[in-house]
């Protein structure tokens, strides 16, 4: 009997850790997914910023030369 009771509560065990392991998966998968969208975002703004280098950088050959 206490075999069968060790055998039952280590599937319990592995049970919670599978449920645990799943909910930590899902929630890093998410977290990568927020990181790339925000990665996404930084090369737009960097994308964005040297347009606008290249606009001022026209400009101030125009007034210059």
């Amino acid at each position: 009997a206490p075999a069968r009771q060790v055998s039952g509560l280590a599937e319990q065990l592995e049970e919670q850790l599978f449920h645990l392991y799943g909910l930590h998966n899902d929630l890093i998968q998410e977290r990568l997914q927020e990181l790339a969208e925000v990665m996404e975002r930084v090369g737009q703004a960097e994308a964005e910023l040297r347009q606008v280098c290249r606009t001022v950088e026209a400009a101030y050959r125009d007034l210059c030369l």
